[in-house]
């Protein structure tokens, strides 16, 4: 298989805990041609779409331990047509760059892109969980999103509860996330002021329901395919409300409740359908708060928890759906023969 990584550059990789760099170990250990690019490295010659690419060396002898891996990677560096690769896995931080999916927009007939270009562009912001219905909306926090500071100052004030959420919407990392309580009403107008700004460059902001526990941390959970198939649950540091790692949280080995479990059944299908196929979900006491699908984290701290590798199954999958492609193109060129065959009789 020839994988591409388009994803965030490679000397910003922190290898002892990375998910990325657990990916590509595994793709290179099964010997498919693996190569890394970035959002920057893109470009257009003669109208087919390129990027500059970091492709592995297989001469280099493959170590297990990962850090070490990571150290002596030997690359060579190639302009490389991006319809000649079997699967372009999305791995680039956020925020999402709206840009490199128009060039992938080219060639997305050709290969397996993970996750879909559609389904990014629907869901790399938080409202996307406003657009879960049926079973699935029950398990979705109360979220008002607005620019008007009018508006949010009344929801704020006639919430049964004394403390809500304030987030940005286009944050990550837990970045802008601030728990909100009535009595500091009078600074909220100054904290909307800072949040939304003012004229054309204005942001939505969200003011969500307080979930109770949530001053316990939450859990990540990886999905793919739809289906969970590891979590962790992040404690907050003191004093903070966010439990994002990057933020001072810590893990702890956690085991899904059923509720959980419901959760992920619920909101499952409608992942698969928008071409979500590994996703990280943020859960607060059986609520789905995010859904991160640009380079969910966890795989790392998951498997030193649970002893196990996610990534195994990650690549699996990657390898069995561009398995099946391949199958039905093979087949489609073999009917297509007979039928040949068949009109020169």
């Amino acid at each position: 298989m020839k994988i591409c990584f388009l994803m965030y550059p490679w000397e910003r990789i922190s290898p002892e805990t990375d998910t990325t760099l657990r990916l590509i170990h595994e793709t290179v250990s099964r010997g498919h041609t693996v190569a890394l690019t970035t959002p920057n490295s893109l470009t257009i010659r003669d109208n087919t779409a390129h990027a500059f690419c970091n492709v592995f060396k297989k001469t280099t002898k493959l170590t297990s331990n990962i850090p070490s891996f990571y150290k002596t990677a030997d690359f060579k560096r190639s302009k490389l047509p991006l319809a000649g690769f079997d699967v372009i896995i999305m791995r680039a931080n956020p925020p999402l760059d709206t840009v490199a999916l128009n060039f992938l927009d080219s060639v997305r007939d050709d290969t397996f892109i993970m996750n879909d270009i559609d389904g990014l562009r629907i869901a790399n912001n938080k409202l996307y969980t406003a657009s879960f219905s049926g079973e699935a909306q029950k398990y979705i926090p109360v979220t008002h999103v607005s620019k008007s500071r009018e508006y949010l100052e009344r929801v704020l004030m006639e919430n049964e509860a004394d403390r809500m959420i304030l987030k940005p919407l286009n944050g990550f990392g837990g970045q802008g996330v601030i728990v909100i309580e009535k009595r500091a009403r009078q600074s909220f107008r100054s904290l909307l002021d800072f949040y939304i700004g003012s004229g054309d460059k204005s942001n939505y902001v969200i003011l969500q329901e307080y979930v109770p526990g949530a001053e316990h941390g939450d859990v990540r959970i990886l999905m793919l395919n739809g289906e969970p198939i590891g979590a962790m649950r992040r404690r907050p540091a003191e004093n903070d409300v966010r439990s994002n790692i990057h933020a001072g949280g810590t893990e702890v080995k956690h085991v899904l409740t059923k509720e959980e479990k419901a959760l992920c059944q619920a909101i499952g299908p409608k992942l698969v359908r928008d071409g979500l196929f590994f996703v990280g979900l943020d859960v607060i006491h059986g609520k789905l708060i995010e859904v991160n699908v640009l380079s969910p984290g966890g795989i790392t701290r998951i498997n030193r928890l649970n002893r196990t590798k996610l990534q195994k199954k990650v690549i699996d999958f990657v390898e069995n759906v561009v398995s099946a492609k391949e199958m039905i193109a093979q087949r489609k060129t073999e009917f297509r023969k007979v039928i040949e065959d068949a009109e020169s009789y």
